[in-house]
């Protein structure tokens, strides 16, 4: 466990209680909000200047109407200052649109001399004109606002910041100097773990039970997750727990951590489930396609698409240019968006693995060229993904063939132009790169191009066999017969499609 305040960025604590200011706490799922709230509460209830609740607004979710919303507000407030132990305020009005500030000034008045302040998580869930309705309510108490009168200081949490609810509650309009909540102080953002982080994490254990970590595990957890807090946990819960036994002793390795990472993966645990969930929505879906194919695209960030995979935590910007947060989370992705595909191919008759156990890299490429032919016409019109199918396609067709025997690293990013794979397979690996011929680039282009990306991957990975996808989608593209191709380029083996 670590103090989660200390990855507040954009707040100042201190200064909300002492200057009454109204603030927005937002971040991803299981990044820590709700642990920190409550820790927070406990160290203002331990003083003598204020009293603080921690109050969820969950059950409100989807509910639209002020009628419904309004007393479920008020029935969370009086269930949360039950069970902290703190008195439990009076509400004394049946007016949906005055309960919350009426209960709200009932408990600063029921609390004096000492100050109130109340910790709102889940905001995010409100809709509509509940939303709109229970902000305005705390715009209005925010004027009289003071000890005994209202509460000093609220905190309104959840996944994104507060103006894009606003925005999507009043009908696309962007909030304006008027908005029900325009008295915010701060939207301040909950960040993940640095790499020293993670290592002060385990140092707990070590020091708890004497187990250690080698230097290369601690960098693969920070490389695979990035520092998301969920993801870090059950990364070392695994390692320690699942794969090693609890009371172990033995050092973790990075082979620990990777097989806790597939078997992560493949549970489809609560977090990483809710993930590909998202992935139904149209709106993520069209971003998750536009990294995957790599391609430039100049309307990716200005619509609210983009913002909310960036509030969600599913992508970030690296140098400026949009990836998806994490390897995990790109793998979970890649695997979500090729599922049923994986399932409606069947298993394969060939010989794909070499006498001594290898991969059979060439043979396996030569028959997805000829599965390329058979289906992909018919298979490419029931996609939901159409401009990401070739690369989709291939992935699943790797996925079905490895069919967990091995291990896919995959690389996507926008404006890439390019997807990049490493397939590991009884500790030998081979690297492909995907390209695209479109209507205005030339064939010859895009492989100069192509070979030169994938040498440079190959060196950044260290070596092995390297193969050259390219799938032609030109409108005036080849026949089958010339389309189907393979070629050796140096030390690069090209396959067209």
């Amino acid at each position: 466990m670590l103090p989660p305040e200390e990855r507040l960025v954009g707040a100042q604590l201190h200064r909300y209680i002492k200057d009454q200011l109204y603030w927005v706490l937002h971040a991803p799922r299981q990044t820590g909000k709700t642990t920190f709230l409550q820790s927070w509460m406990r160290e203002i209830n331990s003083g003598k200047e204020a009293i603080a609740c921690y109050v969820s607004v969950e059950r409100c979710r989807g509910v639209a109407e002020p009628e419904k919303t309004m007393p479920d507000i008020c029935e969370a407030i009086k269930e949360h200052t039950a069970w902290a132990g703190l008195l439990v305020p009076e509400l004394t009005t049946k007016e949906a649109k005055s309960m919350v500030s009426n209960i709200l000034g009932n408990w600063a008045a029921a609390v004096a001399p000492k100050a109130l302040i109340v910790l709102f998580d889940e905001v995010d869930v409100l809709v509509g004109e509940a939303l709109i309705n229970f902000l305005a309510q705390l715009r209005g108490g925010f004027a009289i606002r003071g000890i005994g009168k209202f509460p000093v200081s609220i905190a309104l949490v959840g996944m994104r910041d507060l103006k894009d609810y606003i925005t999507a509650a009043k009908g696309g309009v962007a909030p304006n100097p008027g908005s029900a909540f325009n008295i915010k102080e701060d939207s301040a953002v909950l960040a993940n773990f640095q790499e020293k982080d993670i290592a002060r994490l385990f140092a707990q254990r070590t020091e708890e039970t004497g187990q250690k970590i080698t230097p290369e595990a601690l960098n693969y957890v920070y490389e695979q997750s990035k520092g998301q807090p969920w993801l870090v946990n059950s990364l070392f819960q695994r390692a320690t727990m699942r794969i090693l036994d609890e009371a172990s002793a033995e050092t973790v390795t990075t082979d620990h951590i990777k097989e806790a990472r597939e078997q992560m993966i493949l549970a489809r645990e609560t977090h990483l489930d809710a993930l590909a969930y998202r992935l139904e929505e149209p709106a993520i879906r069209k971003v998750m396609e536009t990294l995957i194919t790599g391609e430039p695209d100049t309307r990716l960030a200005a619509g609210d698409s983009f913002r909310i995979c960036l509030d969600l935590g599913l992508v970030t910007l690296e140098k400026g240019t949009p990836i998806v947060a994490n390897p995990i989370y790109r793998e979970v992705i890649a695997r979500e968006m090729t599922y049923s595909t994986q399932l409606a191919i069947p298993e394969p008759e060939w010989q794909w693995e070499k006498p001594g156990g290898g991969l059979d890299m060439e043979k396996l490429l030569r028959e997805f060229q000829k599965f390329w032919r058979r289906h992909s016409e018919i298979w490419e019109q029931k996609s939901d993904y159409p401009e990401a199918f070739p690369h989709l396609l291939l992935m699943a067709f790797l996925q079905r063939i490895l069919n967990g025997g091995g291990n896919i690293e995959r690389e996507y990013a926008a404006g890439r132009g390019r997807v990049d794979l490493a397939v590991e397979y009884n500790k030998e690996r081979y690297i492909i790169e995907i390209k695209v011929i479109h209507s205005y680039e030339t064939p010859a282009a895009v492989r100069e191009e192509g070979l030169e990306q994938i040498r440079r991957y190959r060196d950044k990975l260290g070596g092995g066999p390297a193969y050259l996808v390219i799938f032609n989608r030109r409108p005036d593209k080849p026949v089958w017969d010339e389309r189907l191709s393979w070629r050796t380029e140096g030390d690069v083996i090209v396959a067209g499609a």
